[in-house]
């Protein structure tokens, strides 16, 4: 098989010619540490099946105002006359700071990121006061697909491996899922505190921003993304409880997905943390994948043999590696080893892809290697 069959299949939940091997998103300050590979000689140099990750913002029919990448740091926006985006260097800060100004008719709103040339964070949030959500809702564009941009995706990466985007969030630094998006915007201890003493606002901001998200869905229509991101870190069970999940998590995300299938998209939902106490919530929500499958070692829950029994016949996974213990300061013996587990307990009848539990920012070449190289000859029960 191809990369790309490969890593369809399993979507699939079928058993591909081998277990396919990938990662999550790869960090420039990782990739920089390699020896400045790009993410496609990445995937060469150790023989992974090979991911675009691309979610390109489109001018076409429906599109409101027309789309900016500032590429400073992590956001995207569309503008226009009733949503202008401004930028400022902040000066005499420990990391790089950059303070944005979203101009509106109604008020201006602001944002504060930071950047330690690993990886960038939110210092100021854009939802301040409960009533900017007003401001949202009526002068921000809706953001819709650049399709055109996606074939080109799709052409460019061929058989090699898939294409993967991701819902957008709000500008400057949004989130795919509507629990995870309002969790950046307001922060996450203030939106589960919100959840007791105003509910009703908290179900409100998500409501805007489920539409934003249903909006985006159906302009993916005709694009050729193999797999699409929603959800978020902050919707897992070592953040919030199940009860919040199903109140203020799965109503507002469950649409997404949908929305999603009906324009031909299938939907990865991501939750780095705790899942074992919400498996079957998530898998009822219907994507095709779920990841990461973070082991408890590394902070998460994850019992791999368990979560394949309970969810392995509905849904694709992927993720389940500790890549923070295995992928620096061990040996490859014990990197293949932990492949061989990882295959053992949820790889055995397809459906799995292996892969890191989320982002990492520092690997030995030849960890990264026997990771490889051990996830390549995992074969199924009557293969050779």
């Amino acid at each position: 098989m191809t990369s790309r069959e490969r890593l369809l299949t399993a979507l699939a939940r079928g058993m591909p010619d081998r277990l396919p091997v990938t990662t999550h998103h790869l960090m420039p300050a990782c990739l920089r540490a390699l020896g400045g590979l790009s993410e496609r000689a990445f995937f060469d140099r150790y023989g992974m099946d090979a991911i675009l990750w691309t979610t390109p913002l489109g001018t076409g029919a429906g599109c409101q105002g027309d789309p900016r990448w500032d590429g400073a740091l992590e956001s995207w926006s569309h503008v226009s006359e009733s949503w202008r985006v401004e930028r400022a260097d902040v000066p005499g800060t420990d990391f790089r700071t950059v303070r944005y100004a979203l101009v509106t008719p109604r008020r201006t709103l602001s944002m504060v990121l930071q950047d330690d040339g690993r990886t960038a964070w939110v210092a100021e949030r854009l939802i301040k006061d409960k009533r900017d959500i007003d401001v949202v809702a009526e002068c921000a564009p809706m953001p819709c697909c650049d399709v055109p941009a996606v074939r080109a995706a799709r052409d460019a990466i061929g058989d090699r491996g898939i294409v993967r985007g991701a819902i957008p969030g709000l500008p400057i630094y949004g989130q795919p899922g509507c629990w995870q998006d309002a969790a950046v915007a307001y922060g996450i201890q203030e939106l589960i505190l919100e959840t007791y003493e105003d509910p009703a606002w908290v179900l409100e901001l998500l409501g805007v921003l489920r539409d934003r998200k249903i909006a985006f869905a159906r302009s993916t229509a005709g694009a050729p993304f193999d797999l699409l991101e929603l959800g978020g870190g902050d919707a897992s069970s070592t953040v919030i409880s199940p009860r919040i999940f199903d109140r203020f998590v799965a109503p507002f995300d469950a649409p997404v997905v949908a929305a999603a299938h009906e324009a031909g998209q299938r939907i990865v939902y991501h939750t780095c943390g705790g899942m074992m106490p919400l498996l079957e919530r998530i898998a009822a929500m219907q994507p095709d994948a779920m990841e990461t499958f973070t082991p408890k070692e590394m902070g998460g829950d994850t019992r791999l043999a368990e979560a394949k029994a309970r969810i392995g016949s509905s849904v694709c996974m992927i993720g389940g590696f500790d890549q923070f213990h295995h992928f620096v300061g061990c040996t490859p013996g014990k990197t293949r080893l932990a492949v061989r587990e990882a295959f053992d307990a949820a790889g055995r009848d397809g459906g799995f892809i292996l892969a890191p539990s989320d982002h990492f920012f520092e690997a030995e070449d030849e960890l990264l290697q026997a990771f490889a190289d051990e996830a390549r000859g995992c074969r199924y029960w009557g293969q050779v």
